[in-house]
């Protein structure tokens, strides 16, 4: 994909609800700007939603400060000026603060959140506000405690209220935990809602190593996919012209405490187009991913690693995964790439879910595969024997987990990621699985 002829066209049509959730006060004009001021010229209904206050950039606020912001209270306080940032930009886009909605939930602990704080956990804590509640009168639900029961069930109330004809979202390959953890919440809300609704569902990347290239202000060039993810998806565009273009410049200059560090990286967003694609949905099969004829061996998957050719020759990547059903079992196999794979640690991530059973009391495995101390992790409870084989062979992991285990589901949502002691070296995407009802009943 060389330009952007290559690309189908998202379009918006009369009739369209038009829903951007965005992680970040920022998101919304990097990734859809070009889409918000489409809208607003056709008349459409349009809501911003955004799942933080970005109140976790310590950075950025001291560039823009001039000095540490330190205490719960001033970074508070920087999380307020973030969100009259984000109402700043979304008015010169063309919208109006009550199109607007801030969720206000903490800042790069999300992903935290959906892995580890459902049902009876405690809630999360932020890392610099020092809380487990929105703090934040101007948000959507503010005191609200940081659950992951919480998330999704804002998510489904707004999905509910203003009944989306279309959704724009972040991307499970985006390297920010944040933007992973609002695409995951999103799928499950939707799901749960699907009898209400479907709307069209177009992810945006955001994070992504040495991407975008040639960073600055260039708006007529092509934003495209990045290498590692060209021929993982089908990607769609949405032109942006001249005059677009330099709306949505101006807009992204009212984020002045991101722009002000960031700006050669947040101006390499003003291309000719606006980007959009989702990691298709795998369906689980004896012996593969929907690659082999039942019965036959496992296939091994090339995937695109995250490190680069030196990084993997240096450190830890992930070189080939299967998945597979095995009689009653769901079968990962990963396979390494570098000089330390021996020593190198595995996170298996899978959570189950199916429309009969609440997602929050769905198991939602975390299995750790270390050099040293291994375990199965139901959230943040360590599971007493469970009947998990994990099997460390020459190069790699095989992972053997009753479907039972994971409650019989119907869907999967699963990743995984490398260690070399607690540091994380190399991942996969979060990828949705359907299991065949002969699995999953």
């Amino acid at each position: 994909m060389d330009n952007l002829s290559d690309f189908n066209t998202v379009a918006l049509n009369e009739g369209d609800r038009v829903l951007i959730l965005a992680p970040h006060p920022d998101d919304e004009t990097i990734a859809t700007g070009g889409i918000i001021q489409q809208a607003v010229a056709m008349g459409l209904p349009t809501r911003v939603v955004w799942l933080t206050y970005g109140d976790n950039n310590e950075t950025s606020f001291l560039v823009y400060r001039h000095r540490p912001t330190g205490g719960a209270k001033a970074v508070q306080g920087m999380g307020l000026v973030r969100h009259d940032e984000g109402v700043a930009a979304a008015g010169v886009l063309g919208l109006r603060p009550d199109q607007l909605t801030f969720l206000g939930y903490p800042d790069f602990r999300t992903l935290v959140i959906w892995n580890e704080h459902w049902g009876d956990a405690e809630p999360c804590e932020s890392m610099f506000t020092r809380t487990r509640v929105v703090p934040y009168a101007n948000a959507f639900r503010p005191g609200t405690p940081y659950k992951a029961d919480e998330i999704l069930a804002d998510l489904e109330t707004v999905l509910r209220e203003f009944r989306p004809t279309v959704v724009f979202v972040s991307h499970p390959g985006d390297h920010n935990p944040d933007h992973q953890s609002l695409y995951l919440f999103t799928r499950v809300a939707l799901w749960n809602l699907a009898d209400e609704m479907q709307p069209k569902v177009h992810p945006f990347l955001v994070h992504h190593p040495e991407w975008p290239p040639a960073e600055g202000y260039h708006p007529d060039v092509p934003l495209l996919p990045p290498d590692r993810l060209a021929a993982d998806m089908e990607w769609y565009q949405h032109p942006v012209g001249a005059q677009a273009a330099e709306l949505k410049h101006s807009a992204l200059s009212q984020h002045a405490t991101q722009y002000k560090v960031d700006r050669n990286y947040l101006d390499s967003f003003i291309r000719a187009n606006e980007l959009f694609g989702d990691l298709p949905v795998l369906t689980l099969q004896q012996g593969g991913l929907g690659l082999a004829p039942a019965g036959a061996p496992a296939t091994e998957v090339p995937i695109s690693s995250d490190l680069t050719h030196a990084e993997q020759a240096k450190y830890v990547g992930i070189e080939r995964r299967a998945l597979w059903q095995e009689g009653g079992n769901l079968v990962v196999s990963v396979d390494y790439t570098g000089k330390m794979g021996k020593n190198a640690g595995l996170s298996v991530y899978c959570f189950g879910y199916r429309p009969d059973r609440p997602f929050r009391e769905m198991p939602k495995l975390n299995i750790r595969l270390g050099a040293v101390r291994s375990g199965v992790y139901d959230g943040s409870r360590k599971l007493a024997k469970p009947p998990v084989e994990m099997i460390r062979r020459d190069g790699g992991v095989i992972v053997r987990i009753p479907l039972e285990l994971l409650g019989s589901p119907q869907r999967i949502l699963g990743s995984a990621r490398t260690y070399l002691g607690k540091v994380p070296l190399d991942w996969i995407a979060w990828r949705v699985v359907e299991v065949p009802p002969q699995a999953g009943s």
